[in-house]
């Protein structure tokens, strides 16, 4: 394999190609509105669109953003991060209320219902307008944005099943609901949902178990940046060990290093060389 030039628009199903590209339109979230244009662009989309909702204290995120790109052959939304120092911190307070899950289906920590339902109308809408020639419909995002990625991708399905998006591609993605919303998730995204790790990425290990729980459809980056379907039990705590520097929660620790998207990227373009 090589590293494509550009995104291929007729892409369907899951490709480590696909996932390298996923995971650079997850990273451009990050970026200002004139640059998601303007790379939008050079990748082939014509159309884009901001959706962005502002937060008052004491709400932990300031903001949630996300942007819809589309082609006449693909649409992508991708959802953007916030720092793990921050994600930490709230996700670790158990304290917090449930929020109900995409159409009432089990529940999601609190953080993450109110960040999708400010943002979710105008998803939503941005889909259904762009889809214009029955277009592949993706969703992705790191970090934060992962979790937002995965509830958008699968409320969509839930209250509009024509609009059920053909991938979801996360990374660094926290635990983001309860069992039984993770099973209608499994069971609605067969082979359509694909969550990577980072090593020793710390974020996908919060929120608290048993409350809190993933979707089954893992990738998982060792310590050498090769890419897994799944972690192996033998051997797991050893190849962790292998990338672990420090306390997973310091802040210039592994586990932190490992969650930074540039890497997610990197991993994933060595795999295709």
């Amino acid at each position: 394999m090589s590293v494509p030039s550009t995104i291929d628009h007729d892409a369907t199903g899951y490709s480590l190609q696909h996932a390298y590209w996923m995971a650079q339109a997850a990273g451009l979230a990050y970026k200002d509105e004139a640059a998601v244009e303007q790379r939008a662009d050079q990748w082939g989309f014509d159309r884009v669109r901001h959706h962005h909702t502002r937060f008052d204290p004491p709400f932990p995120l300031q903001d949630t953003q996300a942007y819809t790109m589309a082609s006449d052959r693909m649409i992508i939304t991708a959802f953007r991060g916030t720092e793990p120092v921050q994600i930490r911190d709230w996700l670790s307070d158990a304290t917090t209320p449930p929020w109900p899950g995409p159409a009432r289906t089990g529940f999601v920590h609190y953080g993450f219902g109110e960040a999708l339902d400010s943002v979710f109308p105008a998803v939503r809408k941005a889909v259904a307008e762009l889809r214009d020639n029955d277009q592949t419909v993706w969703f992705t995002g790191h970090s934060l944005g992962g979790a937002l990625a995965m509830l958008a991708g699968c409320r969509l399905y839930m209250e509009e099943p024509k609009l059920r998006a053909d991938g979801v591609y996360t990374f660094g993605q926290p635990r983001t609901c309860d069992r039984q919303l993770a099973a209608a998730c499994n069971k609605g995204f067969k082979d359509r949902l694909y969550r990577f790790v980072n090593n020793n990425d710390v974020v996908p290990h919060l929120p608290p178990e048993p409350v809190y729980t993933h979707v089954d459809t893992l990738r998982y980056i060792d310590s050498g940046g090769k890419v897994r379907t799944s972690t192996p039990l033998v051997g797991a705590l050893t190849d962790r060990a292998k990338g672990l520097t420090a306390d997973m929660l310091a802040p210039a620790g592994d586990g932190v290093r490992d969650h930074n998207i540039t890497n997610y990227v990197t991993a994933l373009e060595r795999n295709l060389a």
